[in-house]
């Protein structure tokens, strides 16, 4: 089916005390695999791209993958910008055909934040795309990203104002995960993200939800978390999956073959956090 917006979809997800599950793709095997798994368990799904994704290939080239996987699909796909790092790079991906825009002003300084934010939100409203925020500080690094030292957990009275001033469609907010992978297992403050649900009307997002235990990852959404974000564990499955083969078969040259499972490892790893999310069935 053709594009959806995320609105509807972490509208309903909120309503439904469920999540929909957020999946960074960089190749056209990994799109296939991230379809072909929520297909397969009838739920909704986002797919994403990071500023330096869009960098390797541009908006266009990914916009057009997914939006022929989509196509071909049954169930509800959007394709959002995860951390739009800039006023402009949001507004070449609104212009390009992206269903979903996250601005992330959560170096700046709080003010600055909702100026940037609000900016962005205005200029997405006349489109109906829904615009994502980010208050508080996400760690680790990955790529271009840095967080930081993930020190800087969203304060649940500021997230109310910020909302409430930006006009954002949804909030990735900081209660202890970080991007890229962990040293140790993550402590995630569940009360503070229950504190911000109290306060907080718009869908809440998770963010760096690789490598955090699926019960942790549950215990949030039932909390309030309507979007888990997923990028380093598809990098590593479909890596895992070409290196098996290329360790069986060294001479092989056929990207096609390697590629096959490099998806297949991408596809059972989606399946199973569609399935952590509670979104089964709800395409």
């Amino acid at each position: 089916m053709p594009f959806v917006t995320t609105k509807k979809m972490l509208q309903d997800a909120q309503d439904g005390h469920y999540a929909v599950g957020a999946f960074n793709v960089e190749n056209m095997e990994m799109v296939m695999a991230v379809i072909e798994a929520a297909e397969e368990m009838n739920a909704p799904v986002i797919m994403q791209t990071t500023p330096s994704t869009v960098k390797y290939a541009g908006l266009d080239y990914y916009l057009a993958n997914v939006k022929a996987a989509a196509e071909r699909a049954d169930i509800p796909v959007a394709l959002h910008l995860d951390h739009g790092s800039s006023y402009g790079l949001a507004m070449q991906a609104l212009r390009t055909g992206y269903t979903s825009i996250m601005i992330d002003g959560s170096h700046e300084g709080f003010e600055d934040n909702v100026v940037l934010t609000k900016a962005v939100v205005d200029a997405c409203r006349p489109s109906g795309i829904p615009v994502e925020a980010e208050l508080g500080k996400v760690g680790g690094k990955e790529d271009d990203l840095d967080g930081g030292d993930g020190d800087g957990y969203t304060d649940p009275n500021q997230a109310k104002e910020f909302v409430e001033r930006t006009g954002a469609s949804s909030l990735a907010v900081a209660i202890g995960t970080a991007h890229g992978l962990y040293k140790g297992e993550p402590k995630l403050e569940q009360e503070r993200l229950s504190n911000i649900r109290q306060v907080v009307s718009v869908p809440l997002v998770l963010h760096g939800a690789s490598g955090v235990p699926d019960e942790a990852v549950r215990e949030a959404i039932r909390r309030g978390i309507c979007k888990v974000n997923y990028a380093t564990e598809l990098r590593i499955a479909y890596s895992n999956g070409i290196k098996e083969v290329l360790k069986t078969d060294p001479d092989i040259i056929d990207p096609k073959k390697y590629g096959a499972i490099g998806k297949k490892y991408v596809k059972t790893f989606v399946m199973e956090k569609i399935r952590n999310c509670g979104c089964v069935n709800k395409g």
